[in-house]
C-alpha cells in the first residue's frame, strides 16, 4: 500500500486581512459620476440589424428618426454628466458640505435627463422588439396597408406636397380599442418629446381577426388629415355648411367638435369601401344605452348618428342598396330612439344636417387637397367592389390575389369570412401572407 500523501504547508505568514476602507465623499462622488456616465452610453442609437433580418424589422428610415430623436435627448444629458464630472473630481478645498449639495445638484440634474431619455429608449425599443416575436408579420402587414393609403392620397392631390416620412408603424397592444399618435405631436408616454412618425395601436383582438381591420384605415385618416393640414378646414367646412341650411348653433358646434372622428369614418370608407362600414358595426353595435348616448365632451359622434353618416356616404358612392340593407339592419337593432340623451336640437336635426355633413367633408374643395375635395383625390365605386370579391375567393383557395391594392384586402378577407368562404383560421393566414410576401 502506497504512503499516504500528506498535505503541503505554506510556511510563509498569511496575509493580513483587508481592512475595510470608509467611504469618502471624493469616492462616493467618483462612483456617482461613473455610473451616470455608464448610463449614458448605454442609452445608444440603435442598430437596424439588433431587430433580426426578417421584413418584419423597422426601416432604417423609422430607426434614423428615432435616433435622431436619441440624439436631441442626449446632448443636454451630456451636458448634465460632464458638470456631475467636474464635480466630483474637483480639488476644491471648500467646506465638505458645501461640495457635497454641489455633487448631489449634479447628480440630481444629470438623473433627472437619464430618466427622460431613457423613457424614450425604452418606449422604443419595445415597439421595435415586437418586430422579432411571431406577431412581426402581422405588424408589418399593418404597415404596408398603412402605407397604400398614403400612397394613393397623396398620388392625387391637387398640388405637389412634401412627401412624409417616414411612414406609419404599426403595433400591438392590449385593450379593445385601437388608436393612433400622429407625427410631430408631444406624447405623454415619450416624456412630451415630440413623436418622429405616425404610431398605429391595435388590439391584438383585431390582429387575429383581420376582418375587423378597417380600424387601420380609420386611424391612418387621423394622420392624413394633421399631414394635409386639415385640422382647421375641415370643422370650418362642416360649420360653414350647416350654418348656410339655417341649422342651430348648438347643433353646428356639436358637429364641428366631432370632426375628426367624422373624417376619419368618411376617409376610411373612401380608402376601403362597404367592408369599412361592417367593420365600424363591429364596433359601435352594442347595448342600446350606449349607441344612444351623448356625451358633452366627446370626439365621437353618438353611436346611432355615427353609423348614419357612413350609410348616407356608402349610397352616394353608388352603393345605395347596401347603405339601405345597413341602415334597415340599424333600425332593427335599435328600433326605439326615445331613450337617447342627445340636446333637442341635435337630435331633432339630424337627418337634414347628415347629408350637409358629409358633404362638407368630402365635397368641400380643401386648400390642404390642392384646391380638390376629397372624392376627387380619392374613392370607392362598385367596380372596386367587384376585384375585391374575385380577391376574397382567391385568398379562401390560397391563391394570389393578384394586382389588388393592400387596403382592399380587408375587404377581401371580410367578403370571405362573411360568406363562409373558407375557415377563418385559414383566411386570417392567407391574408397575413399575402401582405407579408408584397
Amino acid at each position: 500500500m502506497a504512503a499516504p500523501v500528506s498535505p503541503v504547508v505554506d510556511a510563509r505568514p498569511s496575509a493580513p486581512a483587508p481592512v475595510p476602507q470608509p467611504i469618502t465623499v471624493s469616492r462616493f462622488a467618483a462612483g456617482q459620476a461613473l455610473n451616470v456616465r455608464r448610463h449614458l452610453d448605454a442609452l445608444r442609437d440603435f442598430r437596424r440589424d439588433e431587430f433580426g433580418d426578417s421584413i418584419a424589422r423597422p426601416t432604417a428610415g423609422h430607426i434614423h428618426a428615432v435616433n435622431s430623436l436619441l440624439g436631441q435627448l442626449r446632448t443636454p444629458l451630456d451636458r448634465a454628466v460632464h458638470v456631475l464630472e467636474q464635480a466630483a473630481g474637483s480639488p476644491s478645498t471648500d467646506a465638505m458640505a458645501s461640495r457635497a449639495e454641489t455633487l448631489l445638484t449634479a447628480k440630481s440634474r444629470a438623473h433627472d435627463w437619464v430618466r427622460a431619455t431613457e423613457k424614450v429608449w425604452d418606449f422604443y425599443f419595445e415597439l421595435f422588439g415586437q418586430r422579432q416575436s411571431a406577431f412581426g408579420v402581422w405588424l408589418v402587414s399593418c404597415d404596408r396597408i398603412a402605407l397604400d393609403c398614403y400612397q394613393h392620397v397623396f398620388m392625387h392631390l391637387g398640388q405637389p406636397r412634401s412627401i412624409p416620412s417616414p411612414p406609419p408603424f404599426a403595433y400591438m397592444r392590449t385593450g379593445f380599442s385601437p388608436a393612433t399618435y400622429r407625427r410631430g405631436i408631444p406624447l405623454r408616454k415619450l416624456g412630451r418629446q415630440s413623436n418622429p412618425f405616425p404610431l398605429v395601436q391595435l388590439p391584438y383582438h383585431r390582429l387575429v381577426n383581420p376582418w375587423t381591420m378597417g380600424a387601420i384605415l380609420h386611424e391612418v385618416s387621423h394622420n392624413l388629415q394633421n399631414e394635409l393640414d386639415l385640422q382647421s378646414e375641415v370643422p370650418a367646412a362642416i360649420v360653414h355648411r350647416l350654418g348656410s341650411a339655417g341649422a342651430p348653433r348648438e347643433a353646428q358646434l356639436i358637429w364641428a367638435r366631432w370632426n375628426r372622428e367624422i373624417f376619419g369614418d368618411m376617409l376610411g370608407l373612401l380608402l376601403g369601401g362597404e367592408a369599412f362600414v361592417a367593420s365600424l358595426l363591429d364596433v359601435i353595435g352594442r347595448a342600446p344605452e350606449q349607441v344612444l348616448d351623448y356625451s358633452p365632451r366627446g370626439v365621437h359622434p353618438t353611436p346611432y348618428l355615427r353609423a348614419k353618416l357612413s350609410f348616407h356616404l356608402l349610397s352616394s358612392m353608388g352603393f345605395d342598396d347596401v347603405a339601405q340593407h345597413y341602415a334597415a339592419v340599424w333600425h332593427r337593432l335599435y328600433p326605439n330612439t326615445s331613450t337617447h340623451t342627445m340636446p333637442a336640437q341635435l337630435f331633432d336635426t339630424a337627418e337634414r344636417a347628415i347629408p350637409l355633413v358629409v358633404e362638407a367633408v368630402v365635397g368641400t374643395k380643401f386648400v390642404g387637397l390642392g384646391r380638390k375635395s376629397l372624392r376627387e383625390v380619392i374613392f370607392f365605386e362598385p367596380r372596386h367592389q367587384v376585384m375585391i370579391e374575385e380577391a376574397a375567393q382567391r385568398l379562401a383557395s390560397g391563391i394570389d390575389p393578384g394586382v389588388i391594392p393592400e387596403r382592399f384586402l380587408i375587404g377581401a378577407v371580410r367578403v370571405a369570412v362573411d360568406r363562409g368562404l373558407a375557415e377563418p383560421e385559414t383566411l386570417m393566414r392567407n391574408f397575413y401572407l399575402e401582405l407579408s410576401r408584397r
